[in-house]
């Protein structure tokens, strides 16, 4: 049997045999999905919680605003009214002011929370409507609900993209180091066995529990949140394939020379940090200033989630997405064969 093949199997013994590394494999992916996508699931806007300062005209504000069903109205002193502000309990502190004649209102609210200035802006609306204000334009709102444009449908490809990165990077590199540590490497050194068929098994290996753990991911999407695949399922497998073997060798390129774990931890958050925040796994990428998107476009995991949402939401074929596989493929490549030069058994 061939080297390569024989430390596979052993490698997949390995695995099934430790019950964590099939949690964290298999299990964990979908708690995360699931948990998120109930989370973020398509149901009607949540009343906004305020509060009235009580005061001169208070009486007749919180009725006003209480006639709108968008909003959830309570009264109080201004310390109550600030300590629910503080507290997260209320959005907004509206106060009715007359200045001789004139009468207006104060808001009191934090710019930084996106709710707070949601808060602000209905309350506004419900007030000058109350005084009379018309629009001079009908407008009419439409609620996109959809599969393939909601957030849920952003959110499954960024989750296998970090699946794969987190199950290449740790699953390669803690494996390789530990091996070391029990000198399980040194006495290989003593073997036949060439280090390109152990860096390959241990690649192939890690891809092949990668795969299934990405189709099951794939499934309960589908039939769970109803997240449709508008491209090729040819395409997506294709990326899935060239994402598992680029994180593999980016694994392997950092566990190369470790000694410890504690090294080897540091070294893998190093490489995956910059990933996790900046190659749009929850939110966009574009978010962050053009200065940065250079680098940004060429992070390993970046164009693997492109892809995925190039072809899973805009249905993009295989030529439309020829980049970002040949980014992932460089990747693989280059961290495979520098994983070969510089890897130490010892």
């Amino acid at each position: 049997m061939h080297p390569v093949t024989q430390l596979f199997l052993a490698r997949f013994r390995e695995f099934i045999r430790q019950p964590e590394a099939v949690f964290w494999s298999y299990v964990f992916p979908l708690v995360m999905m699931i948990a998120l996508g109930l989370a973020f699931r398509s149901e009607p806007m949540e009343a906004i919680s305020i509060v009235v300062q009580t005061g001169p005209g208070s009486e007749t504000l919180q009725t006003t605003l209480s006639g709108s069903k968008n909003l959830i109205v309570s009264t109080g002193i201004e310390a109550e009214c600030r300590q629910q502000l503080r507290a997260g309990q209320s959005e907004l502190i509206v106060v009715a002011q007359s200045n001789g004649e004139k009468s207006g209102y104060q808001f009191t609210f934090d710019p930084t929370r996106p709710g707070s200035v949601h808060a602000r802006d209905v309350v506004n609306d419900v007030l000058q409507r109350a005084a009379g204000r018309t629009d001079p334009v009908e407008t009419a709102d439409l609620a996109v609900t959809e599969p393939g444009s909601r957030y849920i449908d952003f959110l499954v490809p960024g989750l296998i993209g970090m699946g794969l990165m987190g199950g290449g990077v740790w699953g390669v590199g803690f494996a390789i180091v530990d091996m070391r540590i029990r000198q399980v490497l040194k006495r290989f050194l003593g073997t036949p066995m060439k280090k390109p068929h152990f860096v390959a098994a241990m690649m192939f290996s890690r891809m092949v529990f990668m795969i299934p753990e990405i189709i099951i991911v794939l499934l309960v999407s589908r039939f769970v949140f109803g997240v449709v695949n508008h491209g090729s399922y040819f395409s997506v497998m294709l990326l899935i394939a060239l994402g598992a073997f680029e994180f593999a060798g980016i694994g392997l390129l950092i566990a190369s020379r470790a000694k410890t774990l504690e090294a080897v931890s540091g070294l893998m958050n190093l490489a995956m940090v910059p990933m996790w925040i900046g190659s749009g796994i929850f939110f966009s990428s574009k978010r962050f200033p053009e200065f940065v998107q250079p680098v940004i476009e060429l992070l390993p995991l970046t164009p693997l989630i492109g892809g995925l949402r190039h072809v899973m939401q805009e249905g993009a074929g295989l030529h439309q997405i020829l980049p970002e596989l040949a980014i992932i493929l460089i990747w693989g490549a280059v961290t495979f064969f520098l994983a070969i030069r510089i890897f130490r058994w010892e």
